[in-house]
């Protein structure tokens, strides 16, 4: 079977099939056993992704019933098991979208600190193909909080990384449209602001580079009261030095760096 999260919540059994699943409060419970990786989940915990900090009187059994129903749609290989006040879920041979984004993601950023660029940017292209859409779709409100946050900072930091393998390798006039469209979401995200630096002087618009710093330093200033960080001033330098030209700092927006 598998798994999925990045996007709506869904269940899928070998042969490509969904398997139906009821409503928000059990996508819910299925997700919330998902992100435990087989670790236990007591009532407790389950009562507030479900119902927050007011469940029913009635809410273990209601949980039970959630359990028993996702019991039903699960191979044999898949158990949920009840173990005192919680449950957990064994997945051993199951496929879960999220552990595979996080291998690929990975795999991509070791290729790309050793880099093998080309193939950093194979593997983060296919980590970010995994997502369809805004994570945990069709779950509470509680688990999407709890959880969501991580999830997309994980997805940018893939996609940062991404970035950086497209411009290793010339890519600079594919990514820039995508990049003024990042920093335009992401204005304080400095990363995406020093690619977007880079693919511009590459391109021979140099005056456009150094506008896109000066834009990053007063938005800074202004939202948070500080200055650029280490990825914008390095990258500021090496426009104005001509440093880089070099390929190998084609990663001067990548952190510590």
């Amino acid at each position: 079977m598998e798994f999925r999260i990045l996007g709506p919540v869904g269940l899928w059994a070998d042969n490509d099939d969904e398997v139906p699943l009821n409503g928000m409060k059990q996508r819910t419970l299925l997700a919330a056993f998902m992100l435990a990786h087989g670790q236990a989940i007591s009532d407790h915990q389950i009562g507030e992704l479900l119902w927050g900090t007011d469940p029913p009187e009635t809410f273990q059994a209601q949980i039970y019933t959630y359990a028993s129903r996702l019991r039903r749609r699960l191979s044999d290989a898949i158990q949920i098991v009840r173990k005192g006040p919680s449950y957990t879920m064994r997945m051993p041979t199951a496929r879960f979208d999220y552990e595979e984004f996080c291998t690929l993601s990975a795999q991509g950023s070791a290729a790309l600190h050793q880099n093998r660029y080309d193939e950093a940017g194979e593997m983060l292209r296919s980590a970010l193909d995994l997502w369809r859409g805004p994570a945990l779709a069709d779950v509470t409100e509680q688990l999407a909080e709890r959880e969501r946050p991580a999830l997309d900072q994980a997805r940018l930091a893939a996609l940062e990384n991404r970035i950086e393998a497209d411009l290793a390798t010339s890519r600079h006039e594919e990514v820039t449209a995508e990049l003024v469209s990042l920093v335009k979401r992401h204005p304080l995200r400095e990363r995406f602001r020093a690619q977007l630096m880079l693919a511009h002087y590459h391109a021979d618009r140099q005056a456009d580079a150094f506008a896109v710093f000066h834009e990053g330093r007063q938005c800074l200033e202004e939202e948070l009261g500080v200055n650029p960080g280490p990825a914008l001033r390095y990258t500021y330098k090496a426009i104005l030095t001509g440093d880089a030209d070099r390929r190998s700092d084609q990663s001067v927006g990548r952190p510590g760096r």
